[in-house]
């Protein structure tokens, strides 16, 4: 008798700390989400809105390196024959590292050995000669990189290849539209006074490097300079449409303070990279390539720089093309140098004479 009302105290007594315990628990659960809701959603979309040193780090992420380690002074480490390393110092004073890719014809030739017999090379040169602007984080030696080198290579082309600054071995300077379009803009006087017409340079950007090549031409036209062509891989109309395109901002985009906080900082510290208005003034012909499963650019936005492109040259034209890479082919966003109509895309672009405005 005694034992069983010992029984029927303690019982509810247990259930009564259980459900303490797991209403304290419950409670913990909910300040803890509530806190880190309020970091993520509040206190650090805050400090993003107002710090532009994390704006150009998000944007540009030249903090990521890829690959580590690389010996830029021996380009055949990473598997690239026929190349020099070398370095220019722009009108800014920022040195700048580049590599010089011999075409396919050239890479037996054992009397070049020295920079000035490459330099001579540039200035006799017959074949087109590419400049590469790559997109951010990472560097020159970047492996998809490579693989594009090697494909202009096997083509028969030379390739100019550089890192803006802050990236690779290229010197430290204040990152920001301005630097690495000016940067830029320096690379490619410089190789159009070498080569001097003896053979046609185009310009191939890569995603941020799209921003940059067509903020460059759009200045260079100003001053009636233009390359013989522009290509624009995996390309953006602008990075306000970006960034509220890009997968990670669909965490943030449905609350009503996206755009003051995540958007308009950028526009305000100057990082547009405004590519649908700076097209307006380029007038050599222009390629666009995109991929329809691109996870870092959306397609879409390809298309709405093509657009406007045509909105501003009319659609008459043959000198703004744009090549839309079904999604079956798993290129992604950097992958397109392995698309297997991509050598005759190029030739037959470069090949076929093109109107004048």
């Amino acid at each position: 008798m005694q034992s069983t009302f010992l029984l029927s105290t303690i019982l509810p007594v247990s259930t009564i700390l259980d459900n303490w315990y797991l209403g304290i628990h419950l409670i913990w659960v909910m300040a803890v989400t509530i806190i880190i809701y309020f970091v993520i959603f509040g206190l650090l979309p805050v400090i993003f809105h107002y710090s532009c040193t994390i704006q150009r780090k998000i944007l540009f992420s030249n903090f990521v390196q890829w690959p580590l380690n690389v010996d830029f002074s021996n380009p055949e480490s990473v598997g690239m024959k026929g190349t020099r390393n070398f370095y220019l110092t722009t009108d800014q004073q920022v040195k700048i590292g580049l590599w010089q890719v011999l075409p396919q014809s050239l890479l037996n030739n054992t009397n070049i050995t020295a920079d000035d017999d490459y330099e001579d090379i540039l200035r006799n040169a017959k074949q087109p000669v590419f400049l590469y602007m790559h997109g951010n984080s990472g560097n020159r030696a970047s492996s998809h990189r490579l693989e594009l080198y090697k494909l202009f290579q096997s083509l028969d082309y030379h390739v100019i290849a550089f890192d803006y600054r802050g990236y690779g071995d290229s010197e430290e300077a204040e990152l920001s539209e301005s630097g690495v379009v000016t940067d830029s803009k320096y690379i490619l006087e410089w190789l159009l006074k070498l080569v001097n017409n003896t053979a046609p340079v185009f310009v191939w950007g890569h995603s941020l490097g799209t921003g940059v090549s067509t903020h460059v031409l759009a200045l260079l036209a100003i001053e009636n300079i233009q390359p013989a062509g522009l290509f624009l891989e995996s390309p953006f109309n602008n990075i306000a449409d970006e960034l509220s395109e890009h997968p990670l901002s669909q965490v943030f985009k449905h609350l009503p303070w996206f755009h003051w906080v995540i958007v308009e900082p950028f526009y305000n510290n100057y990082l547009r990279f405004e590519s649908d208005k700076h097209i307006e003034k380029i007038q050599c012909p222009i390629m666009i390539l995109h991929a329809e499963d691109d996870g870092i650019v959306p397609f879409s936005l390809g298309e709405k720089l093509f657009k406007s492109a045509i909105n501003y040259h009319g659609n008459s034209t043959n000198r703004i093309q744009f090549i839309r890479i079904d999604a079956s082919y798993g290129f992604g966003h950097k992958y397109i140098c392995r698309y297997k109509e991509l050598p005759n895309i190029i030739k037959t672009f470069i090949s076929v004479p093109h109107e004048k405005y």
